[in-house]
């Protein structure tokens, strides 16, 4: 399929009469073709117009012609086939194998959405039937169930152009609750979205659904987005990227007339704390796992392992001897954009210009827009001193913080913000400190993980990819996962409403066959 350089509108395909720019080859900084023109704020206001008529219809949509939709969605991207990889290797700089299984990724969480949407479990319907005898006052007749919150702005994310983006998790769960997606596409890969948006586009048409379910919007600045933001018919954003543009959208939102949820995920170093047991019988191995994981896709992970937590001694000093010694052969590997590799190396700079930081190691050098693992350490008296340590440097660069004893690793944490993950290596003879660290980080990480690192997120219904703040926008809840779904849905309640004008969900008759809550108590179907 020709990229065309178009915003997909409803069903159409309209050249944008905005700015135009071009993609860039991440291994070498060359402009691809074609050239890319940004949406006008005429074209934000048809493609929000669309979304708003299209709610109430969409949000209607039978369970099975949803599932049937977003599973629509899935096939027509592997339809796309080889072009999407080769496309988005290019404006990426990720390897074949990487985008790959992302592709995988994308499809599986929409089929995984499919799923839940058949289940019905997300409407969380309830009934109270009226008890007019109770005394002293009669109960009403009271039914609740779950609806689409309304159109959902999706901000397409540099680190994943397929999982986080177009067609990525914060479209599959908006679509999933009934909420139709204006997607503003990353400009860094303007035609891997273009890709995928025709393939969603196809689906909505395949499936008779209307037209302003979606529309894909391009601009290489922030016009569109704060645009989007603005619109009164947008009721929610969600955004992954960083802290400045969360905040910012998050800021835009709020000075509304009526505000609006931002679901966005920002800014994480993701703490790893290395227990004495564990350090001193395999702190070597830990080492050179923990060497792969950070330099994983150049380190471009928002769960990458960007702290170390210790305390001294031989176990410590194994494994920053085996995390060193494997970091120094680990090849330097392209980053997304030549921003981005910019800003990588800044934050290194200033790590290595510290002077309360010690350079352990580098990796080996690469090419102009390749970025050069790092690994650092520093003392917990001056980590705790300056707060600058403990911002993110988004890359394969991560910092060892030397600690005298378990009760300092316990300040350390407490001093930390919100997190996405928090990792804890240990043996059986840790699980006592294990314990007593585990209330920090429940209060600090959406996820605990052992004998790991947080770069693995496995799409699933337990799983939480979020955090508070600044992790995530809003702590309780998940960018990942089926409960994802739970961002873009509110309660509604239906006091005395007649059988005839109830949602199928609520009916006595149960048509949709759904587990529901009656009268306090889970009830089966049929049952």
């Amino acid at each position: 399929m020709r990229i065309t350089g178009e915003n997909l509108i409803g069903a159409t395909a309209r050249r944008g009469e905005g700015e135009t720019f071009r993609a860039v080859e991440a291994a070498t900084g060359n402009s691809l073709e074609p050239a890319f023109a940004a949406a006008t704020p005429a074209d934000v206001d048809r493609a929000c117009a669309l979304a708003a008529a299209a709610f109430d219809t969409y949000r209607e949509t039978s369970l099975e012609d949803r599932a049937r939709f977003l599973e629509a969605v899935a096939e027509a991207i592997l339809a796309r086939g080889d072009e999407l990889i080769v496309r988005c290797m290019a404006e990426s700089g990720l390897p074949r194998a990487r985008l790959e299984g992302e592709r995988g990724r994308t499809v599986g969480q929409l089929k995984m959405f499919a799923a839940v949407v058949r289940d019905g479990g997300f409407l969380e319907a309830r009934v109270d039937p009226a008890q007019p005898e109770r005394k002293p006052l009669p109960r009403p007749d009271l039914r609740l169930r779950q609806i689409a919150v309304g159109p959902v702005a999706v901000f397409g994310a540099s680190n994943f152009p397929l999982a986080f983006s177009v067609a990525g998790g914060d479209t599959a769960s908006a679509l999933a609750a009934g909420c139709p997606v204006v997607a503003k596409a990353h400009p860094a890969h303007p035609g891997t979205s273009e890709l995928v948006g025709r393939a969603v586009q196809a689906a909505v048409k395949q499936c008779g659904l209307p037209e302003g379910v979606f529309s894909l919007l391009l601009d290489a600045g922030i016009s569109v987005g704060q645009a989007l933001v603005a619109d009164p018919r947008i009721a929610a954003v969600g955004f992954t990227g960083s802290r400045r543009g969360g905040v910012a959208l998050m800021q835009a939102a709020a000075a509304r007339p009526v505000p609006i949820p931002v679901y966005a995920e920002m800014s994480s170093i993701n703490p790893v704390v290395l227990l004495p047991a564990a350090l001193e019988a395999r702190g070597r191995d830990i080492g050179r796992a923990f060497a792969g994981s950070l330099t994983l896709g150049s380190g471009q992970f928002c769960t990458n392992p960007g702290l170390i937590l210790a305390v001294e001694g031989a176990g410590l000093d194994g494994f920053v001897e085996a995390a060193s010694a494997a970091l120094t052969e680990i090849q330097a590997a392209t980053m997304l954009t030549p921003g981005i590799h910019k800003a990588y190396c800044a934050g290194v700079a200033a790590l290595e210009a510290n002077p309360a930081v010690t350079t352990l190691a580098r990796g080996l050098a690469g090419g102009t827009h390749q970025g050069q693992a790092a690994l650092f350490s520093t003392t917990a008296d001056a980590f705790l001193a300056d707060h600058t340590l403990a911002e993110e440097v988004f890359g394969a660069a991560s910092l060892i913080v030397r600690c005298p004893d378990l009760a300092t690793i316990r300040a350390v944490l407490e001093r930390l913000e919100g997190q996405l993950t928090a990792a804890l290596h240990l043996d059986e003879a840790d699980h006592e400190a294990a314990r007593a660290l585990l209330p920090v980080l429940e209060r600090r990480v959406g996820r605990i993980l052992v004998n790991g690192f947080g770069t693995g997120v496995e799409v699933g219904h337990a799983m939480v990819h979020g955090g508070p703040y600044p992790a995530t926008s809003d702590g309780r809840t998940t960018s990942v996962g089926s409960l994802a779904i739970h961002r873009f849905l509110r309660p509604v309640s239906y006091q005395d409403l007649p059988q005839a004008l109830l949602p199928d969900a609520l009916k006595d008759a149960n048509p949709l066959k759904l587990w529901r809550r009656e009268d306090g108590k889970t009830v089966a179907p049929g049952a």
